[in-house]
């Protein structure tokens, strides 16, 4: 995710707080961090985009999030470490919120608050039927 200039990334924190405005921009012009976003939030069909478009590991990164070990395993195995890190700091591990900062990448301590931010204030209602 490195390629991506800081102004994009701060977009792309932006749609996962659920700005549409934003996220049609994304749609338009990085169609693959509008996927991540969507596939953040929870769309199945975003996630298989990603995966279906030469963007697994932006896949295996929304997977990694949600602490699923295979994903995270494959993304190290493949050498998308910061995408590793990423996922870590998303989990509140202390070595990867410092590497991060160390390295100046502070952008994604701002992400993974985004990201946290959406978890953290998700309501689920057993009652009701998720289509």
């Amino acid at each position: 995710m490195l390629e991506y200039d800081a102004k994009v990334l701060l977009a792309f924190g932006e749609t996962i707080s659920g700005n549409e405005e934003i996220y049609a921009w994304l749609v338009e012009n990085y169609k693959e961090l509008a996927a991540l976003s969507a596939s953040i939030r929870g769309s199945t069909e975003a996630f298989e985009w990603l995966l279906n478009n030469g963007y697994a590991h932006l896949a295996a990164l929304d997977s990694a999030i949600d602490l699923k070990t295979e994903a995270y395993n494959w993304l190290v195995k493949n050498g998308y470490s910061l995408l590793a890190t990423f996922a870590d700091a998303c989990d509140h591990k202390e070595e990867a919120i410092h590497w991060l900062r160390e390295n100046n990448l502070t952008i994604f301590l701002h992400l993974a608050a985004k990201i946290n931010g959406f978890r953290d204030n998700q309501v689920f209602d057993v009652h009701k039927i998720h289509f």
